[in-house]
């Protein structure tokens, strides 16, 4: 929305979680010209690269649960891109919604009762702040 602005003078800063090239936002990462610049935390990347960071750790990992908060902001990014990188590893994705702190604890539950190789928990500010 704030590429579409009708100003082109006031200076907008911007944080989002996809590429700002193809979201349309800057020229390039280099050089984002007009009056727009921000921050990318390139979260569908990092997913994959986080697997791979799994995988190097624990070379036998083969079933991971995923951790998602469904109704978060980087949910729809969370599932797009977690499960494709898994399979292309060869694991086997299983998610586990938590948009609440019971849910949480459910998730756990499940996940000690099923006993998979691997726990992978989204990026995601509700985990963050319950990561204890």
């Amino acid at each position: 929305m704030a590429a579409k602005a009708v100003t082109t003078t006031i200076p907008i800063v911007f944080n989002v979680a996809e590429d700002p090239v193809k979201l349309g936002l800057v020229a390039s990462l280099a050089r984002p010209g007009r009056n727009l610049t921000g921050i990318n935390s390139f979260i569908g990347e990092l997913a994959s690269k986080r697997l791979e960071l799994l995988r190097e750790l624990l070379p036998g990992v083969t079933r991971v649960t995923a951790l998602v908060n469904p109704s978060g902001p980087l949910a729809e990014h969370a599932l797009r891109d977690i499960e494709p990188a898994g399979r292309a590893m060869g694991m086997q994705i299983k998610v586990l919604n938590a948009s609440t702190s019971g849910e949480i604890n459910a998730a756990f539950a499940t996940f000690v009762h099923e006993r998979p190789d691997a726990l992978f928990v989204s990026a995601d500010s509700l985990f963050t702040t319950r990561r204890v």
